[in-house]
């Protein structure tokens, strides 16, 4: 595909975009967007407007504080970048499109539909949202006219993109999934496994370092040795919901395998138990967590997909030139070992606003939702709040169930449950329901799921 000429559209006619929330991802893009043709960044609305501000001067790029439209608007006719305290006086700016990047479930709804509502394009950052309401809120920008996509440099969209790929190709697909955000990194000399900022000692690993015959007791070694490490994280999660709902793909388990493998394992693994590999059935997504030693590439927060090749002949030729491929020649891997946040984001927005192909279509549905297990005995009058960077709830854990309406006992939400006070115990392994908390009165998050669960016949 030649690139040049494919988005010659918006070189010739500038997508003008506006970003609510600049955190790393938003900055990226900013940057980004300097040093191309095609996409200007015009406006931004934060909590810490002070920070931008800051980070911006030291970019540069002039920017303005703007306490009402008429500032906003002006700002942006001399040229300075509009930082908007009021997403309202954002939306009056003359602009294509909002990245929504709140990180927050609530506020990233309440945004998204205003956006519409204004006529504006929407791309979707939000995971937290998304995996709430996205379907409902891509339904409505169609209505609307408007483009709603979800973006490049996370790994949701490139992994979306890799399987219409391997589909337009004819390539059948056994597994897609991710790697988790962080290596798993061994060093052989010391015994040591490094996982951000933790290390334990687990000589255990050098033991099951090959795969063996046994590859499912392989897998469990592997994660007993390195069981006081996290292996499960609720973004990965999250981020799998939106694959589902966007390719009909679902998980072979609730919780996922989350193998803890090396790369080029993949295929022997992510494979039909009766050859071996893990899987109840084909059309799986899942998670692993990438074993490797220091001197090996990352393949953090990548994205794959196994497919069946034609016959063992072209698994061969495969096998031959480098493609990690199964001994029968059967399956093989397709991967893309990065996502670069806002670098390549500029990719997704000028595809849905100058070519009208998003990266969602009509087929967008719920499929499946996050949902959540209490992993200790809960007591009525605790309240379910996230701690830390990661968007995790203490005591919650994720699982992926079959999309349900939000009543009576079917398993809530995760992002609906944050923020909520239990208003009865829960005991340990029991799902978070929609009768165990109490209900906000106000909440658009609210409202627009019941509207999705109506559109799209949830029972």
């Amino acid at each position: 595909m030649q690139f040049e000429t494919l988005f010659r559209p918006a070189r010739e006619n500038p997508v003008s975009i506006a970003l609510i929330g600049a955190g790393e991802f938003g900055m990226s893009l900013i940057a980004q967007s300097r040093r191309m043709q095609g996409l200007v960044v015009k406006a931004v609305a934060d909590k810490d407007l002070d920070r931008v501000a800051s980070t911006l001067a030291g970019m540069g790029i002039a920017a303005r504080r703007c306490d009402s439209a008429a500032a906003a608007q002006s700002a942006v006719a001399v040229g300075e970048m509009a930082l908007c305290e009021s997403v309202s006086d954002l939306l009056t700016l003359p602009i294509d499109m909002i990245v929504e990047a709140t990180g927050d479930a609530e506020a990233g709804a309440r945004f998204a539909l205003a956006a519409i509502e204004a006529g504006r394009g929407v791309t979707m950052v939000t995971k937290e949202a998304e995996c709430v309401v996205g379907p409902v809120l891509a339904a409505k920008a169609r209505a609307a006219g408007v483009p709603y996509t979800l973006v490049e440099g996370d790994q949701p969209a490139l992994l979306i993109g890799l399987i219409s790929w391997a589909r337009t190709l004819g390539l059948p697909i056994i597994c897609a999934g991710k790697s988790s955000e962080y290596d798993y990194v061994y060093d052989p000399a010391t015994h040591e496994v490094t996982w951000t900022t933790e290390r334990v000692t687990a000589p255990e690993i050098g033991k099951v370092w090959a795969l063996g015959p046994d590859r499912a007791a392989t897998i469990a070694a592997r994660a007993r040795a390195l069981a006081a490490l996290p292996q499960r994280m609720v973004p990965d999660y999250c981020e799998m919901a939106l694959v589902a709902n966007a390719t009909g793909l679902i998980p072979d388990r609730p919780d996922f395998h989350s193998p803890l493998t090396r790369a080029i394992e993949l295929p022997d693994l992510y494979i039909p138990k009766a050859d071996g590999g893990l899987l109840e059935g084909e059309g799986r997504i899942d998670v692993f967590n990438c074993l490797r030693r220091p001197d090996e590439a990352s393949f953090a927060g990548g994205v794959f997909v196994v497919v069946a090749w034609a016959d063992a002949r072209s698994g061969a030729l495969f096998r031959g030139k480098g493609i990690p491929t199964t001994a029968d020649g059967k399956y093989g891997l397709v991967y893309n070992p990065s996502h670069l946040l806002g670098v390549e984001a500029p990719i997704s927005i000028l595809s849905a606003t100058r070519l009208g192909q998003p990266i969602l279509d009509e087929r967008y549905k719920p499929v499946v939702d996050l949902t959540a297990r209490a992993m200790r005995d809960l007591p009525a009058g605790h309240k379910l709040e996230i701690v830390g960077t990661r968007h995790a709830v203490p005591d919650l854990e994720p699982v992926l169930t079959p999309a349900a309406a939000v009543k009576g006992s079917a398993p809530l939400p995760y992002y609906m449950a944050v923020g909520r006070t239990l208003t009865r115990p829960v005991a340990a392994g029991a799902f978070i329901t929609a009768d165990d908390v109490d209900r906000p009165a106000d909440s658009l998050l609210w409202k627009l799921r019941a509207e999705q669960d109506a559109m799209f016949g949830l029972k």
